[in-house]
C-alpha cells in the first residue's frame, strides 16, 4: 500500500508513526479478529479505517509536536465521526460503537471527555472547535480514506454536524435503553492495542494468533506421577483436580483443555517459572507458539480523577500465563474489558491454587469463575490444599454435574509423604540448624512473610556465611533483575542444562525469599525454615523441599522448621493472627506430615470460608447479568481498592532518561513493583509508560532490591538532573 500524506502522524515521539500506517495495521488486526470471532470482518475493517481519521486535524497534529498549548478539549474520536456518512448507512451503528468510545466512556469519563460529557459541558462550542479549518483538513482526510478504497465525497460542515448528532443520539439511546457490553468496541480496542504495541511487526505476529496449541506433549506418563496414569476423558466441561505437589497436576490440567489456554497463578515468580516451563515443553511441537506472560501492571495516576487501567495482553495468544487479577476487568468493567471478554470467550481457563488469596481477592476470583462460566469458558482448577467449603462453593457455581472431579487415593497420597515438621520458638533458634546444614553441604530455603524481614535475614546471613552462595528473592526488584534472580534460583540455562547454582547445586547454598516461591517454581531444597503462614500456603512452601521424586526417594523425609507466629496483629500482616495460630498448632512437631491427614487439617484451620458480597462493585451479577451501560467503563479504581493490590511502578532516578526512550518491554524490565503508599510522595514521571514514581538510586541495589525506608529519605543524586 502506498503511504499517502506521510506528514500526518498518528503518534508523537519517539516514533511519529504516519496515520495511514497506523490505520492500515489496525484494520488488518480488526479484520483478523472479527473473522476468528465469526463477526462481520468487513464492518470491523471499515471501523478501524475510520477510528483515528480525526487525527488529521491540525489541532491534533500541532499537539503531537507540542505546538498547541490551548486548554480547549479536542477528541479525535469526534473528528473521526464527522466522516460517518462516507460509509454505508446500514453499518453506522457498528461504526459508531467502534469509533466514538474507543478511548473514553461516552459518559462519566474520568476527565469528563466522553461524547455525552462534552455535549453536556460545551454543546455547540465543542463542535465548532473540532470543525476548525474543516475545509482544509477534511481534504487531507479524504486522500487517506481514498487510499483504503473508501470513496470520499466532500462533506459539508452541516453534514459533519449531522454525523455527530447521529452518534450522539445513538449513545443517548444506549445509555437509556441497554445494559451490556459492545463486541464492536471490544474488537476495535483489541486491534488498536495490538497494532500500537507491535507497530512494524504487526503483520508478522498476525499469522501466529488464534491458533489452538498442540498439547500432545502433556500425554506423557510416568509411574511417579499418578495423575499421568489417570484418564482425562470426560464429557463434563469443567475440572477440579486435588492432588499432592509433584503428582502431575499441570500436565493433567493441560490434557483437559481443547481450545486456547489461559493459565493463572497467584504470584509473579510462579508465573515466570510456569511460562518458561511450558514454552520449553512445547517448543518442538509448536515452533511458532504464541505464548505470552502477563504480570500486574496497573496504572495509577495520583489525584481525585484516578482511573484504573488493567493492562491487558494482546488478543489471540495460544497460551497466556497470568494472574486472575489480569482478567478481573471482566467483572469490574475497567477500561478495555470488552476486548478481554472477546479474548476469553469459549476458551479454556486453568486456575492454579486459587485458595491462596485473601478474603476480598477470593470473592473476586469466585466472581470471575461465574463470569467465565457465563461466556462459555471451560474452567479447570488444580489444588493441593483447598478448604472443603470453598471447594463446595465452586461446585455450586459451576454445577456439580458439569465438573469432572479428580483426586488421589489414600494409597497414592501416602507415597507423597516427604516432610518432617519441626516447631521453633524464634528465628534465633534456627541458627544452629542453618550452620549444621551448611557444614553438610545442604541447600537451605528460608521464607519470610514480608520483604523487609527477608532483606534483614539476608543481610544477617551474608555476614555470617561470607563464603556461601546466598540469594535473595522477593517482589521489590526491578523486573529485569528479578528475572535474572529467578533464573539463578532455578539453576538451569535456556536449554535446560544445569548451571550448578542453587537449585542444581550439590554444595551448600542459602536462598532467602518471600511468598513468591510458593507456587509452581520447580525447585527442590534439602530443608526449609519458614515463618508461620496460613496452612494452605505453608503446604505450598513445603513443596519446594524434597520435591524431586524417584523410586529411591519415596519414603525418605526432609525437615521443615516453622517459626512460632507473633501475637501482634500488625506484625502478623499480611495474614490473620488467628489463622496463623491455628496453622502452627495443628502441625506435628518432630513427626512426618501425613498427606492423607492434610484435608482434615485444612478444614480445621479454615472452618468457614466467608465470601464477601461485592456485587455492588461489579458489572457482572447474579451469575448471568451484565449490568453496565454500553460504551462505558468504570473509571474509579474500585478494582485496585478491593483487591488490595495498590501496585505502582517505580524506577530508579538514573533510569529516567532510558525509560523515556525505551519501548514497552524495556520499560517493564526497569520497573520496580511497589505499594502506592510507598511511592505516593515521590516525584512521578507522568506521560511515559506506567507513569512510574522515581526513587533515589540509593534506595535500590541489585542485591537486596528496593528499600522503602531509604526512598523516604528522598536523597536524589543531583548528577542525574538534566537542565
Amino acid at each position: 500500500m502506498v503511504i499517502v500524506c506521510e506528514h500526518i502522524k498518528a503518534k508523537g515521539k519517539p516514533d511519529f508513526m504516519p496515520l495511514v500506517t497506523h490505520l492500515q495495521q489496525v484494520s488488518m488486526v480488526a479484520e483478523k479478529v472479527a473473522k476468528e470471532l465469526s463477526m462481520d470482518y468487513n464492518i470491523a475493517k471499515q471501523g478501524a479505517i475510520l477510528h483515528d481519521i480525526g487525527k488529521t486535524s491540525p489541532i491534533f497534529q500541532k499537539r503531537l509536536y507540542g505546538k498547541n498549548n490551548s486548554r480547549k478539549v479536542y477528541r479525535h474520536e469526534i473528528g473521526s465521526i464527522f466522516f460517518l456518512s462516507l460509509f454505508p448507512d446500514n453499518i453506522h451503528t457498528e461504526l459508531i460503537e467502534m469509533v466514538i468510545a474507543h478511548h473514553k466512556s461516552i459518559i462519566n469519563d474520568a476527565r469528563e471527555r466522553g461524547i455525552l460529557d462534552l455535549d453536556e459541558l460545551y454543546a455547540e462550542e465543542i463542535i465548532d472547535y473540532h470543525l476548525t479549518d474543516w475545509e482544509g483538513w477534511s481534504k487531507t482526510a479524504y486522500k487517506i480514506l481514498n487510499s483504503f478504497g473508501i470513496k470520499a465525497k466532500e462533506i459539508s460542515r452541516e453534514e459533519a454536524i449531522e454525523n455527530h448528532k447521529k452518534a450522539l443520539t445513538h449513545c443517548e439511546h444506549e445509555i437509556n435503553r441497554h445494559n451490556g457490553y459492545s463486541k464492536w468496541r471490544g474488537i476495535l480496542n483489541a486491534a488498536d492495542y495490538f497494532a500500537s504495541a507491535l507497530e512494524d511487526t504487526t503483520t508478522d505476529n498476525l499469522s501466529r494468533i488464534f491458533k489452538v496449541p498442540d498439547l500432545s506433549f502433556f500425554n506423557r506418563t510416568g509411574e511417579l506421577f499418578p495423575l499421568s496414569l489417570k484418564s482425562s476423558v470426560s464429557d463434563k466441561p469443567h475440572t477440579i483436580v486435588v492432588a499432592s505437589t509433584g503428582a502431575g497436576k499441570t500436565d493433567y490440567l493441560f490434557r483437559r483443555t481443547k481450545n486456547r489456554v489461559f493459565y493463572t497463578l497467584p504470584f509473579q515468580a510462579s508465573i515466570n517459572a510456569m511460562y518458561k516451563r511450558v514454552k520449553n515443553d512445547l517448543i518442538k511441537t509448536n515452533p511458532e507458539l504464541d505464548i505470552r506472560i502477563l504480570h500486574s501492571a496497573s496504572k495509577v495516576v495520583a489525584g481525585k480523577n484516578t482511573e484504573e487501567k488493567v493492562l491487558q495482553n494482546l488478543i489471540g495468544s495460544s497460551i497466556k500465563v497470568l494472574t486472575p487479577h489480569q482478567i478481573a476487568s471482566v467483572v469490574f468493567g475497567t477500561r478495555g474489558y470488552e476486548s478481554v471478554l472477546l479474548d476469553l470467550k469459549g476458551n479454556d481457563i486453568i486456575l492454579d491454587e486459587i485458595h491462596t488469596y485473601n478474603g476480598v481477592s477470593r470473592a473476586i476470583v469466585l466472581k470471575i469463575v461465574e463470569a467465565l462460566n457465563n461466556i462459555g469458558c471451560r474452567i479447570h482448577i488444580g489444588t493441593a490444599t483447598m478448604p472443603s467449603n470453598l471447594y463446595n462453593k465452586i461446585l455450586e457455581i459451576l454445577g456439580k454435574e458439569n465438573v469432572f472431579e479428580v483426586k488421589l487415593s489414600n494409597e497414592e497420597l501416602e507415597r507423597f509423604n516427604r516432610h518432617i515438621t519441626h516447631k521453633l520458638d524464634s528465628w534465633e533458634d534456627s541458627q544452629t540448624i542453618i550452620s549444621k546444614a551448611v557444614a553438610n553441604d545442604e541447600k537451605v530455603l528460608i521464607v519470610a512473610n514480608r520483604v523487609k524481614k527477608a532483606q534483614d535475614w539476608y543481610s544477617e546471613l551474608k555476614k555470617i556465611y561470607p563464603d556461601v552462595p546466598i540469594l535473595l528473592l522477593h517482589s521489590r526488584f526491578k523486573r529485569g533483575d528479578r528475572n535474572k534472580k529467578e533464573k539463578e534460583l532455578l539453576g538451569i540455562d535456556d536449554d535446560g542444562k544445569s548451571l550448578n547454582k542453587f537449585n542444581t547445586s550439590n554444595k551448600a547454598c542459602i536462598v532467602v525469599s518471600t511468598q513468591v516461591v510458593e507456587v509452581s517454581i520447580d525447585i527442590s531444597f534439602d530443608l526449609m525454615i519458614t515463618e508461620t503462614a496460613p496452612l494452605d500456603s505453608m503446604i505450598q512452601r513445603f513443596g519446594r523441599v524434597n520435591r524431586k521424586r524417584s523410586k529411591k526417594t519415596i519414603g525418605k523425609y526432609k525437615p521443615v522448621y516453622i517459626i512460632k507466629p507473633t501475637d501482634d496483629k500488625k506484625k502478623a500482616l499480611p495474614y490473620d493472627v488467628d489463622i496463623l495460630k491455628r496453622s502452627y498448632d495443628i502441625l506435628p512437631n518432630g513427626e512426618i506430615l501425613q498427606e492423607t491427614a492434610l484435608q482434615d487439617k485444612i478444614d480445621v484451620v479454615f472452618p468457614e470460608i466467608k465470601v464477601l458480597n461485592i456485587d455492588t462493585h461489579l458489572i457482572f451479577k447474579n451469575g448471568n447479568k451484565w449490568n453496565i451501560d454500553k460504551l462505558t467503563h468504570r473509571r474509579k479504581a474500585i478494582l485496585l481498592e478491593l483487591m488490595e493490590i495498590d501496585s505502582i511502578a517505580c524506577i530508579v532516578e538514573s533510569d529516567e532518561e532510558n525509560y523515556k526512550n525505551a519501548n514497552l518491554e524495556e520499560r517493564i524490565m526497569m520497573e520496580i513493583p511497589a505499594r502506592y503508599w510507598q511511592g505516593k510522595d515521590l516525584i512521578q514521571l507522568k506521560g511515559y509508560g506506567n507513569s512510574p514514581f522515581i526513587v533515589p538510586d540509593s534506595s535500590y541495589s541489585e542485591e537486596t532490591g528496593f528499600d522503602v525506608n531509604k526512598a523516604r529519605e528522598g536523597k536524589y543524586n543531583i548528577g542525574n538532573s538534566f537542565l
